[in-house]
């Protein structure tokens, strides 16, 4: 949420910008909170009423103001000790914008680049944390019902130019990921990819590059460092948040699938992105994407080695967890899957700015959170033609929230 003039924060809290999912618990709707950024461990399980106190803490409404407000929706006072000791413990743990959080964001980017390597933050509990039990899970993707089993690919041997690819939990869309990755298993294999994922806790740089080298169960891949480097020279503010790389899954869910399917060493770029389709309609936000793309292309070209960009992002978010009104159904499911796969007609056809005028035109009511990562894929390759693989859903709370995604092969 966002703050406006500077004011004191324990009248006017500020929430930070944290996710929440419906639950139920014994016939009652809860709503849990916690920060996908990793800053902060907690969760924070509320009622609704409470709920809607903290919907309120955007820095504009003053503690009074909420309380008339709530008097106003739900009939009864708001006693102040209450909402007091509200603020107080979402403040303990690191829920709102203060100097509390900001003190444990400092460290948190003083630990993180104090590292000689990004660690595997979620093997052990994403997937298997053990490398044999690891890849004989990555193989069970490849052979499952829903996987692509090892059937020749009709393009193998060319040259492969990018993959879309989901980010969500493994253990549903493992299958999916398959898809993408058989393709780069088949194909003539570059010299670099470029991971380009969403970081789902946001960004103010729009990208953000680190220049560490991952940890992963089956060994250590490496940052392409010449390229990094010219890139770091050129566009220093897109590192400023590599801290976001600690906590986010997006990348480090492509590396075992990568590791098994080339077989050999190699290197790559890490790229968080954050920009949504209606944004790129501020001539400031255009700016900085174009100038990031074009950076990257440069030194990519001045490298002289072929790359394979890897957008790794979801499609539709609906339901309660995502904002809407009421669970998806199966007619609202259905109709949107026709407007995903309208959507990445355009993306097949390498057509960035008709893809985000599919969704600007939608005023992105179904929520593209992997928007940014295949646009700026789209920016960056040069391809014939892309292929839509496979296309799925996962099921993400007990409201039937649900999440699309898919695998995209360019060649």
């Amino acid at each position: 949420m966002t703050t406006g003039a500077v004011k004191d924060s324990t009248q006017y809290p500020v929430l930070r910008n944290l996710q929440f999912s419906p639950m139920k618990q014994e016939g009652d709707q809860l709503i849990v909170l916690w920060d996908p950024s990793g800053l902060s461990h907690e969760k924070l399980v509320l009622p609704l009423n409470f709920f809607f106190i903290v919907q309120h803490f955007d820095g504009e409404h003053s503690l009074p103001e909420i309380g008339a407000l709530y008097l106003k929706r739900f009939g009864e006072f708001l006693l102040p000790s209450k909402v007091e000791q509200l603020v107080a413990d979402l403040d303990q743990k690191l829920f709102l914008e203060g100097p509390r959080a900001e003190t444990a964001r400092q460290q948190a980017r003083m630990d993180y680049r104090q590292r000689l390597s990004r660690p595997a933050v979620f093997a052990g509990r994403s997937y298997e944390a053990d490398s044999a039990k690891l890849r004989k899970q990555i193989d069970g993707f490849f052979t499952s019902d829903e996987g692509p089993d090892f059937k020749p690919s009709e393009h193998r041997g060319k040259s492969i130019k990018g993959l879309v690819v989901p980010t969500y939990d493994l253990k549903q869309a493992g299958p999916v990921y398959a898809w993408g990755y058989k393709e780069l298993q088949e194909a003539r294999q570059p010299d670099v990819y470029i991971l380009i994922g969403t970081a789902h806790a946001g960004l103010e740089n729009l990208f953000a590059v680190t220049d560490k080298d991952f940890d992963t169960p089956l060994g250590v891949v490496p940052v392409d460092q010449p390229i990094v480097n010219r890139l770091k020279a050129a566009a220093p503010e897109f590192f400023e948040e590599d801290v976001a790389h600690r906590s986010e899954h997006a990348i480090e869910f492509q590396l075992p699938f990568l590791q098994t399917v080339i077989g050999k060493s190699f290197t790559m770029i890490p790229i968080l992105s954050s920009f949504s389709a209606l944004s790129l309609n501020d001539p400031t936000v255009r700016s900085s994407v174009d100038r990031f793309l074009c950076t990257l292309r440069d030194a990519i070209d001045a490298s002289g080695q072929s790359v394979c960009v890897i957008a790794a992002g979801e499609l539709t978010h609906l339901g309660l967890r995502y904002g809407d009104s009421a669970p998806p159904t199966d007619f609202s499911f259905h109709r949107s899957m026709q407007r995903d796969l309208e959507m990445l007609k355009q993306v097949e056809e390498l057509k960035p700015e008709e893809f985000a005028g599919f969704i600007q035109k939608e005023n992105d009511q179904r929520r593209i959170s992997g928007f940014s990562p295949i646009y700026s894929l789209l920016r960056l390759i040069q391809a014939e033609k892309g292929h839509v693989l496979r296309y799925d859903r996962g099921i993400t709370d007990q409201y039937n929230s649900t999440v699309t995604y898919a695998s995209l092969a360019f060649f």
